[in-house]
């Protein structure tokens, strides 16, 4: 006994599922398949040059009634957005703080203390201050440990981590015949 797998009951003998032909499209089918092809052609046309005409403009950022970053801003918000998308807010307190330099030390110890730069580096956050007598500078470096702490809570915590001080500096030292044997010169008078 042999069996014909040739025959139309063969893919059912074998568990297949027997696969019905979709009749191919005509008449009013085949107009409406090929109107949708030409309509999702035209859209992707009209969408392609309506990108290359926006890009012309600037983007396609159209203005309408709500805010957008197209927006006029105050001066103040302006800078402080800069200050912020930049990462200039340390450098831009310490900044304000030379400017306000005898509000926050006192009279005093302003006329004779001057803040000369600061190093924003996370490493070190040194502010450095030049006095004009080694007496000033010796007190202030013993006030040294209360400035950074008012300096800290002023601009944030860490933004200041050492108070460096220098004394005054003198003339430059002159070498020749009237020098005094001896003598360190003008290191003399401003050890």
């Amino acid at each position: 006994m042999t069996e014909n797998t040739s025959g139309p009951g063969a893919e059912v003998a074998s568990g297949a599922v027997p696969r019905k032909k979709t009749p191919e499209p005509s008449g009013v089918d085949l107009a409406r398949v090929a109107l949708r092809a030409a309509k999702e052609q035209a859209r992707a046309r009209g969408d392609a040059a309506q990108q290359k005409k926006q890009a012309r403009r600037g983007g396609g950022l159209r203005s309408g009634s709500g805010a957008d970053g197209r927006d006029p801003m105050a001066l103040g918000a302006a800078i402080n957005r800069l200050l912020s998308e930049r990462g200039w807010e340390a450098p831009a307190a310490v900044g304000g703080v030379m400017g306000r330099w005898p509000q926050i030390v006192g009279d005093d110890l302003a006329k004779h203390c001057v803040p000369l730069r600061y190093d924003d580096d996370p490493a070190e956050r040194v502010l450095t201050v030049q006095c004009d007598s080694t007496a000033w500078a010796t007190q202030l470096r013993l006030l040294a440990p209360q400035l950074v702490a008012r300096l800290n809570q002023d601009l944030g915590h860490g933004t200041v981590r050492l108070l460096k001080v220098q004394g005054p500096t003198g003339p430059p030292r002159r070498y020749g015949p009237l020098r005094a044997p001896g003598s360190t010169g003008p290191g003399d008078t401003y050890g």
